[in-house]
């Protein structure tokens, strides 16, 4: 069984732990990347054009617990609260997304509904 959840992480970071995804989407989130949203890669596959690989992205990915267990001790990965938790991100997830719209105080939902205007499947959906 698999659950979805955020996280604010690099473009290195992902791709290192990517083949454990049952499935993820990202966008990017520096002013120069905003435009480049999630595209499947492997291991082999080339660097994106315009994509730094130190490109800090928000990627919702949907894996079993152990992966999500891991990234949750990996200090490269910042998750955010659940999208239905009553709680707020926190300040330096407000201030990587705030160029999409996220007010200061948003929830994981507010936040996931602001940066779904630019990459669709990133809209929380039950989980």
């Amino acid at each position: 069984m698999t659950g979805r959840r955020y996280y604010i992480t690099t473009l290195t970071d992902w791709h290192r732990h990517a083949q454990r995804f049952a499935n993820s989407h990202w966008l990017a989130l520096s002013d120069d990347d905003s435009a480049i949203a999630s595209r499947e890669l492997t291991d082999a596959a080339p660097a994106l054009p315009g994509v730094s690989d130190t490109a800090r992205i928000i990627v919702l990915i949907d894996a079993d617990e152990g992966v999500h267990l891991a990234l949750d001790d990996d200090a490269a990965f910042e998750a955010l609260p659940h999208p239905f938790a009553p709680k707020a991100i926190s300040h330096a997830a407000h201030e990587a997304l705030a160029a999409h719209g996220v007010a200061p105080g948003s929830t994981t939902f507010d936040a996931a509904e602001a940066i779904a205007r630019a990459h669709p499947l990133l809209r929380p959906r039950v989980f």
